[in-house]
């Protein structure tokens, strides 16, 4: 188990535990050799096993048996999702049952064309949850997602909901799970996802676009900063949710987390792999307050920082549309497409 890696040095010594993001097979064995207890997959995983060097043969003779069980194109989609995610699950099974279910968690996310749509979500949480008892039905954190979220709690269906940048998100999301589940008495596993990795690329983006004069060192903060205060809340409130800290674009997005009972996900290649080479020290830095004056720069040149970090910045409604939420959705969309391309070539070409 590869004892005194940094992995393990964390499990060890810290309430924070380490998940891999989008893995092929080989980096699943890899991350739970070193440590991992859960898995997250999202809509693009399908899309990065076929061009993937190593696992695109093995993902295409996978594509090609989906076209066996499925007619419609997005459930062909699905179904292939489901058959390249299976393997994976079975890789964490042992975790979960070891664990009596605290641990071993694996997620997916479905057709995200179709996120508009709580009956949409509902019925790919129905198929997706019948992969294996670790299974965890990612959703996203919209106005549709919470509905489906409803119903989907009142069935005992562990979730991970996904797509949160706002403070406003989280309240609205772990007041909705409170609500239900003291109506219906069903307290599934739930996980809550921020983003503050692909948070930051926002940021960056605006600031290149808009060329605003901000110092690097505070730019650097803002995804933590609301992540920090997202998981604040959920501890003072006593929020059943875990956090799981997402979308990770640097190191520090894993580092600068540790100490908090939280489920950091990473991928393998560029972050995983280098913490394991680095080995840094353990340090608890999840605590470490965030000055005030960073605070206020942000608050006053980033207009998108400001509605995350405010726990009214944005109403349900707007979440949807959020700025951050679309760059993420977006990315989803871009991917899904392509495999439902491929669909249609296939079809088209009847091989």
């Amino acid at each position: 188990m590869n004892e005194g890696s940094y992995f393990q040095r964390v499990n060890s010594l810290t309430p924070t535990k380490f998940w891999i993001n989008n893995p092929t097979r080989q980096q699943a064995d890899l991350a739970i050799a070193y440590g991992a207890s859960g898995c997250t997959n999202n809509p693009s995983y399908t899309q990065k096993m076929i061009a993937h060097p190593t696992e695109g043969a093995y993902a295409m003779g996978l594509f090609k048996e989906a076209f066996q069980e499925a007619d419609d194109e997005s459930e062909i989609a699905g179904v292939f999702q489901r058959k390249l995610i299976k393997p994976i699950a079975d890789k964490f099974l042992p975790i979960y049952e070891n664990s009596k279910g605290e641990d071993g968690y694996v997620s997916i996310q479905g057709d995200p064309i179709r996120e508009d749509d709580p009956s949409s979500i509902i019925h790919d949480a129905i198929l997706n949850r019948k992969l294996g008892k670790n299974i965890c039905c990612k959703i996203p954190t919209t106005i549709s997602g919470i509905k489906a979220m409803e119903f989907l709690i009142g069935e005992d269906v562990p979730m991970n909901a996904t797509e949160i940048f706002a403070v406003s998100q989280i309240i609205e999301l772990c007041e909705t799970y409170k609500r239900v589940s003291k109506m219906t008495g069903k307290r599934p596993m739930f996980y809550a996802s921020h983003i503050a990795g692909i948070y930051d690329d926002y940021f960056k983006l605006y600031v290149e676009q808009n060329k605003i004069d901000i110092s690097p060192d505070v730019l650097w903060q803002a995804g933590l900063a609301v992540a920090r205060k997202v998981y604040d809340i959920m501890q003072k409130r006593g929020y059943r949710a875990i956090f799981i800290g997402g979308g990770a674009r640097g190191l520090h997005h894993f580092t600068e987390m540790v100490g908090g009972k939280v489920c950091i996900t990473i991928n393998w290649d560029g972050t995983a792999e280098k913490l394991i080479e680095q080995n840094p020290p353990v340090v608890y830095r999840l605590f470490n307050p965030v000055p005030q004056k960073v605070i206020d720069e942000l608050m006053e040149k980033l207009p998108d920082f400001k509605r995350g970090y405010l726990e009214d910045g944005l109403a349900p409604d707007e979440f949807e549309n959020f700025g951050p939420v679309r760059l993420f959705r977006d990315s989803f969309v871009k991917s899904w497409t392509r495999i439902l391309e491929l669909v249609k070539v296939k079809k088209l070409s009847g091989s």
